[in-house]
């Protein structure tokens, strides 16, 4: 038999009580947590941004503000044309990127070609445009300065993060006034070889000279002297940075390369390193991984690659060799 109708309508109303009051006592203990007493560890990230706690489930964080555009893309030429800004600000150009450009090409709106009238016009608005970007001495020689480094950068073969560093140093050692009495040449190469060493990508100050247009003493000179001016924190430069582009361009194998980071690292953590030059102790290292590994090269070939002379190679591999404890 079943149960008389007001029996369950009575049963049904106990039950909504009930939960009303679980879901009373849960707000209760949720307001009684106290968010600073919470594990952080226990805090987890979600997809749509809230921050929540996995015990309790209680929502720490949950206004996120979208940076993101409106509008989605699913491919770069959507992105492209959707998009409503321009390139993003550099410090490798003197004004930031931020001035305006007129093309070269001589079509309207339309891809239709202008007529001889408005092209003559055009030449004379392109010739001023380049004339007003900058606007005194001081912006013209720091355009040629940015532009000097990163002709220099692209002959170095060094990514987009060192120019950037180069051009940050550069700008600082003008607002320094570190510039009086040097060439710019000069101290433009000096803030690439520093971002060069920063960023740990180093070039040796002979590689530097070959795409420069002053010599390796003024480079060096000009790198000390604005290195302390301005506190750059230069640490010794690691000879196995080296080791990959050097044997990479004699063509050797993986093999060498491995023992060649082995040689220098049991041999600088007995002290052969302290004031020697890196680029010759790498060239050693690999000198020496080469016979080790019957892949030899002879020591002209390295000293090339290098940019180091013979006997540097000659003197670094007989230390290096007696360290390891190798019979010659």
């Amino acid at each position: 038999m079943t149960r008389p109708t007001r029996q369950r309508e009575h049963d049904r109303g106990r039950t909504r009580q009930g939960e009303e009051r679980s879901a009373d006592e849960e707000a209760a203990d949720a307001d009684e947590i106290d968010v600073d007493d919470l594990d952080p560890e226990d805090l987890t990230r979600t997809a749509d941004g809230e921050l929540i706690h996995e015990e309790t489930g209680l929502i720490v964080e949950e206004e996120q503000i979208d940076p993101g555009p409106e509008w989605r893309a699913f491919n770069h030429s959507e992105r492209q044309s959707k998009s409503r800004v321009g390139a993003p600000t550099t410090k490798t150009m003197h004004d930031k990127g931020l001035t305006t450009t007129i093309d070269w090409k001589d079509k309207d709106a339309y891809g239709r070609s202008i007529s001889s009238k408005k092209r003559s016009q055009m030449h004379r608005l392109r010739k001023w445009q380049e004339r007003i970007r900058t606007k005194d001495a001081g912006e013209r020689n720091l355009q040629f300065a940015l532009s000097e480094v990163d002709r220099m950068a692209s002959a170095l073969g060094v990514p987009r993060s060192v120019r950037e560093v180069a051009s940050v140093i550069y700008r600082r050692a003008l607002d320094e006034d570190l510039i009086r009495g040097r060439s710019i040449e000069g101290v433009s190469t000096s803030a690439l070889y520093a971002a060069c060493r920063k960023e740990g990508i180093p070039r040796s100050l002979e590689e530097i000279s070959e795409v420069s247009r002053v010599e390796r003493k003024e480079i060096g000179r000009t790198y000390r002297y604005i290195s302390q001016e301005l506190g750059l924190e230069m640490r010794p430069v690691d000879p196995k940075k080296y080791v990959p582009r050097f044997c990479s361009e004699l063509e050797l194998s993986e093999e060498v390369q491995s023992k060649a980071n082995e040689i220098i690292e049991t041999t600088a953590e007995q002290g052969l390193l302290s004031g020697k030059s890196p680029t010759g102790y790498a060239a050693a290292a690999i000198y020496a991984a080469s016979l080790l590994c019957n892949e030899k090269k002879t020591q002209r070939e390295v000293a090339s690659v290098a940019q180091v002379t013979e006997v540097t190679i000659r003197n670094r591999y007989q230390e290096q060799i007696e360290a390891m404890g190798i019979p010659t």
